[in-house]
């Protein structure tokens, strides 16, 4: 039987939309640790604000950062070496995209050629994020620690002066997410491209592997459309995203939002295989 890895998305998915818990989801988690499948978590999150997460969640598998910005594999996970990766205390880290600084100058450029008005986490105070995003201050903190993703929102623009600002960062190779509150500035990385390099490195270890996907959002449409099995986790109002469906049409719809939807669908993925 192949080997099944779950991808999860964290905000919207594994995590409530508005209060963060993932409490919901213990006990599909619970069999995943006891049958020994690993969970990769796969977020615009940065490090630092998925590490304690990492940790309380009781994970040791690898984990995906900034929109695919980067690959985190705790030291020694695969029984073989990672030549592109550099190396730091606990984790091997494959960078997959551009520089903070230089998504941050084109975001102020992009915004002064299309002549609207931008706002990216780098403009915003932990306050203002941590209110945007009904998070504590301190939380608020690591999620300005970027490395690789610029979240923004657009606060005023035509439509005429928008596709200006897009079509301006379309020719210098970036791309965008519409993730759950935030529009995401990166390179040429992306969720999907993460999660196909982590599945290489799982298929050298296992003979065959299954992957699943679980996502709530546009933003998790690179990766739920290269899994084996996405599933697409319902919204607070119990709806599905209409972007995601009607590009995945034949997406897995759970039935519950949040935890509670991640756990109702890994709870059927593993019925089936037992």
């Amino acid at each position: 039987m192949a080997q099944l890895i779950v991808f999860t998305d964290l905000d919207g998915t594994l995590l409530d939309h508005n209060n963060y818990r993932w409490e919901a989801a213990r006990p599909a988690l619970k069999q995943l640790r006891a049958r020994r499948m690993p969970v990769i978590l796969c977020t615009s999150k940065t490090r630092a604000e998925v590490l304690p997460l990492w940790e309380e969640l009781g994970l040791r598998d690898p984990f995906v950062v900034e929109n695919g910005g980067a690959v985190y594999i705790p030291r020694n996970y695969f029984p073989f070496p990672l030549p592109k990766a550099r190396s730091d205390a606990q984790f091997q880290v494959l960078e997959l995209g551009e520089p903070y600084q230089k998504l941050v100058r084109a975001l102020d450029e992009a915004a002064k050629t299309g002549g609207i008005q931008v706002r990216g986490f780098s403009r915003m105070t932990d306050k203002e994020v941590a209110k945007l995003c009904n998070l504590k201050v301190a939380a608020a903190r690591l999620a300005r620690r970027r490395e690789f993703d610029e979240p923004f929102v657009i606060e005023k623009a035509t439509p005429q002066r928008k596709e200006r600002f897009f079509n301006w960062l379309r020719e210098r190779g970036l791309r965008w997410r519409e993730g759950g509150r935030f529009l995401h500035l990166m390179g040429g990385n992306d969720k999907g491209a993460a999660v196909e390099q982590t599945s290489d490195l799982y298929r050298k270890v296992y003979t065959a592997i299954r992957t699943v996907g679980l996502g709530d959002s546009p933003n998790d449409l690179d990766f739920l459309a290269v899994v084996d099995e996405p599933v697409l986790v319902a919204k607070p109002d119990g709806s599905h995203d209409a972007e995601v469906r009607s590009k995945l049409p034949q997406i897995r719809l759970a039935k519950g939002a949040g935890p509670e939807g991640w756990k109702e669908a890994i709870e059927e993925i593993l019925g089936r295989q037992a």
